[in-house]
């Protein structure tokens, strides 16, 4: 499925098409002339003037990529085609070295090692505090240990006074005492 905006930029380029030589015109093959009125959008309105230069007028920038790929694929001289085709291998190769400066892998593994540093650095700070938290932790376990034990000592174990028992803690006291 075609985009509106191709459709548009289809509509744009076959009005402009009237507008240029028979000679011209009959360069192009017709199924690329059959396809950009296969795909054009008929609902789109847009009119050209001849006495004016594309940039002049509101055709769009796809619209004018297309008649420079037209250009260059049916009208241009063998030179001017050695030309273009090596200025669009500068632009690749320029846009390419653009990229590579912004999303280089090396500068991006420096970047991750600056990151983890700084991640690093966050990680130590966390720890710290980690620490200080386990710190007050242990010393309210602590309380509240000491505050439970008090509970504890409070609180009497049941047992059934049977001879043995008695016996028992008779031994354990005489063995506590010396």
């Amino acid at each position: 499925m075609v985009s509106i905006e191709y459709k548009n930029a289809y509509r744009e380029v076959l009005e402009i098409l009237k507008y240029i030589s028979k000679e011209e015109f009959n360069k192009i093959p017709k199924e690329v002339i059959r396809s950009f009125e296969e795909n054009a959008n008929n609902n789109y309105n847009f009119s050209y003037t001849p006495n004016k230069t594309l940039d002049e007028q509101s055709v769009s920038k796809t619209a004018k990529y297309i008649i420079a790929i037209l250009f260059r694929d049916y009208w241009a001289t063998q030179k001017q085609r050695e030309k273009i085709l090596e200025k669009e291998k500068y632009d690749l190769i320029k846009l390419e070295k653009q990229k590579r400066e912004k999303y280089n892998p090396d500068e991006i593994f420096n970047k991750n090692l600056i990151i983890s540093n700084k991640d690093e650095q966050l990680m130590k700070d966390n720890m710290e505090n980690i620490k200080i938290k386990n710190i007050e932790h242990k010393i309210n376990d602590a309380e509240n240990k000491s505050y439970d034990s008090s509970i504890n000592k409070s609180l009497v174990k049941y047992e059934e006074n049977t001879i043995w028992n008695k016996i028992k803690r008779f031994l354990k006291e005489i063995i506590n005492r010396s």
